[in-house]
């Protein structure tokens, strides 16, 4: 028998014996292995499982200072607070120096009702990094809270300065808020041009700017910012339909009918059709206005009261009174609107106009039956 023929058996055997024996892992391996999947059972919502599986890399490293704090961001996510802080707590002795934990466990003392607690966790996360916006936003709830408004806008402004860029918009509008809050309409206006200026212009920015400009009587400002913020929100009628409105009282009637073609290539409104309509009115266009009418009559929803009332409105302007009364009467019997108390009086003062005193009557026995619950107006 030759070598090679002798050495196969050898090979053979030696190939069955590494087969059958397991490779055994490192338990440090194998916790690794553990912690990337809790933590991506955790992304996906699986709070449950990455408990579960960070016990089991417990049981492997029980000294990993990554450990309570994964296990209290699960429990933070599953509003177990009380349970989610002693793990940042354990997080920290095992790592005092990651302010992230110290950041965690100053929201959670905060919803726990710990401002005190909060504000001092939350200033040694700053302390450790400047630049921690959630620990700055949480600083600002809680000046809020103590009514430190002034602080509060101080620490939204700062939060938004660090926040990432799908951030900085929302921690702009809560200093805002806090500012409206306190009825200082100028404040607000020099902050939203100010950030505007700075580049933050998306649709909510430039809403609340247009917004802020109607206060203040700036009619062709607010028209630009309404404009800006309807042309990046395709999908909005409403912006469209405010620069037609504001276009028309600043007299630039072209504008405002090109603005409405635009919320109606959105979406088709009886609204728009109903303001369109008074516009050829007030340019001496009857047939253009009763087109519009039509289409209004066409497209008009009867769930949405301010849609129905406004066609009614525009019924009586065109000489249909008895139309927009059966329209008013229909949507005044509704149960849903029996206490709107302003749609009764304008059944009840068409009605009488109309000389139609069981209308009259039923509608000013819902302004009745409304003034029961609170109500002070009387039926004409």
């Amino acid at each position: 028998m030759s070598s090679r023929l002798r050495a196969l058996p050898l090979l053979v055997l030696l190939a069955s014996g590494a087969c059958t024996e397991t490779p055994k892992l490192d338990p440090k391996d194998q916790a690794e292995g553990l912690y990337i999947r809790g933590n991506s059972e955790y992304l996906q919502g699986n709070f449950d499982a990455a408990l579960k599986t960070f016990d089991e890399m417990k049981a492997l490293m029980p000294a990993d200072p990554r450990l309570p704090a994964a296990r209290g961001e699960v429990l933070l996510s599953m509003s177990r607070l009380e349970e989610a802080a002693k793990e940042f707590e354990v997080a920290l002795r095992l790592d005092p120096k990651r302010s992230t934990n110290w950041s965690r466990l100053g929201f959670i003392q905060a919803q726990l009702g710990k401002p005190e607690e909060a504000r001092k966790s939350l200033e040694k996360a700053l302390t450790l990094h400047p630049r921690d916006f959630n620990a700055l936003e949480q600083l600002g709830e809680l000046a809020e809270e103590r009514g430190e408004h002034d602080d509060a806008v101080r620490q939204f402004m700062q939060a938004a300065e660090v926040a990432p860029d799908a951030s900085k918009a929302d921690l702009t509008l809560r200093a805002v808020d806090v500012l409206t809050q306190q009825g200082r309409q100028e404040d607000v206006l020099a902050l939203l041009r100010k950030s505007a200026t700075q580049g933050l212009r998306t649709p909510e920015m430039l809403t609340t700017l247009g917004d802020a400009e109607v206060r203040a009587g700036h009619l062709a400002e607010a028209a630009t910012a309404y404009q800006e913020a309807a042309k990046k929100s395709p999908k909005d009628p409403t912006l469209w339909e405010l620069v037609g409105e504001i276009q028309l009282k600043l007299g630039k009637r072209e504008e405002a009918l090109a603005a409405w073609a635009e919320s109606l290539r959105v979406k088709d409104r009886a609204t728009v059709h109903v303001a369109l309509a008074r516009a050829h009115l007030a340019a001496d266009n009857r047939a253009a206005a009763e087109g519009e009418l039509q289409k209004a009559l066409d497209t008009v929803s009867g769930s949405d009261v301010r849609e129905m009332q406004e066609v009614a409105g525009l019924l009586t302007t065109l000489g249909r009174k008895p139309d927009a009364l059966r329209i008013l009467t229909s949507l005044g019997a509704e149960p849903g609107h029996a206490k709107d108390v302003e749609l009764q009086l304008a059944t009840a003062r068409l009605a009488r106009e109309l000389k139609d005193p069981a209308t009259v009557q039923a509608a000013c026995a819902r302004v009745v039956a409304a003034a029961t619950d609170g109500g002070v107006a009387k039926c004409p």
